[in-house]
């Protein structure tokens, strides 16, 4: 159990800098579809790497999806107070401090 909630913690996690980036891109365009769907082999890679089953997807979809929610509103929250924004959360969170 312990390693279906550690994988599920690194999907969220992992995923919201994607939401964050695909909250600054137009919808269905190549940035956007590469924000969506990069992060999937890298936790279908966590999944097979600790051997978790196929029953535990479920809870790493809606962990994926609350990831990119969550980046998405960070994103939202900092363009109220910024106009300048990239696509990097990383970079804007740095920029944000100065």
């Amino acid at each position: 159990m312990e390693t279906v909630i550690g994988i599920s913690v690194f999907t969220l996690l992992f995923n919201i800098p994607f939401g964050y980036w695909r909250e600054g891109t137009k919808k269905f365009s190549k940035g956007w579809f590469l924000a969506v769907h990069l992060p999937v082999p890298f936790i279908v890679a966590a999944r097979l790497g600790f051997g978790a089953s196929w029953k535990w997807i479920p809870l790493f979809v809606l962990s994926f999806f609350l990831g990119q929610w969550i980046g998405a509103q960070i994103r939202r929250k900092m363009q109220q107070s910024r106009e300048d924004l990239s696509l990097c959360m990383v970079m804007d969170i740095l920029r944000s401090r100065e």
